[in-house]
């Protein structure tokens, strides 16, 4: 369903689902698999980084485009949009540091600021960064140009931390765990402003799913616990695909019993 805004904008339903904790278990469950998906097809598959970000950009275009075509959310089209562009996100990263050799401290900053700049933007042309509010196909551009500077720096950032301070996956799982679980008691307790609070913890949920992902993957020698990518992207995949069914299932119970009334 579709109507049009006084200054000629179209309108259509919420494009995006209800931030609930089927949400984030599903979006921090797609950036472990934005991490190990990553490392399986550049090196497992022998891709290399710029076969596997070619070939992962075009189908991120692909069900890009299937998204803003449909005309509320659909639970299956909207995440793997986001599984892509976790993969996506990554690869941005991996290529700017391992190809042109750039710090991890360095891409944190570049996309640190190209990510404030997209919602400086985005308010000032809607006024708004909520995303209860995407209903028109320019606020949902911003939205996902939004979530890969989210995925693209919580790459940067969590790399920065695992790798670069040489703390180690499991403890870098613990510090992002525990900021996310602070923003969490900032927005119940003391009233930290919601938009606010959902764009810091869709930020840190990328470092923390990744350290985790590398944690249950990389070999036990690096500080993993060797479960390989493979198995790793398979068991995060499976359970991200039951919880869309299920979601998918429900959502068409809802439409139908609101069909009926």
């Amino acid at each position: 369903m579709k109507t049009s805004l006084n200054n000629g904008t179209t309108r259509m339903l919420n494009k995006v689902p209800e931030i609930t904790l089927f949400f984030w278990i599903i979006k921090i469950m797609a950036t472990t698999v934005g991490e190990t998906a990553a490392d399986f097809l550049n090196a497992d598959l022998h891709f290399g980084l710029t076969g596997t970000s070619l070939v992962m950009g075009v189908l991120l275009l692909v069900a890009l485009v299937f998204q803003l075509r449909a005309k509320r959310y659909v639970p299956a089209i909207y995440w793997i949009a986001v599984v892509l562009i976790s993969v996506f996100g990554t690869l941005v990263t991996d290529n700017l540091v391992d190809n042109f050799g750039i710090t991890t401290k360095t891409t944190t900053i570049i996309f640190s600021g190209a990510l404030l700049a997209t919602f400086a933007a985005w308010y000032a042309s809607e006024k708004t960064l909520s995303i209860h509010s995407i209903f028109t196909t320019r606020r949902e551009l911003f939205y996902w140009v939004a979530i890969l500077f989210t995925f693209a720096l919580g790459t940067a950032a969590g790399d920065l931390v695992a790798e670069g301070m040489q703390l180690g996956y499991a403890i870098s799982a613990l510090v992002f765990g525990a900021v996310i679980g602070v923003v969490t008691l900032a927005h119940y307790f003391f009233k930290l402003n919601s938009v606010l609070a959902f764009w810091i913890a869709y930020i840190l949920t990328r470092p923390f799913g990744a350290s985790c992902g590398d944690l249950l993957s990389q070999p036990i020698a690096n500080g993993g616990l060797g479960l390989g990518t493979v198995a790793t992207t398979v068991i995060f995949l499976g359970t991200i695909l039951s919880l869309v069914s299920y979601l998918t299932i429900s959502q068409k119970k809802t439409v139908s019993a609101q069909t009926q009334r």
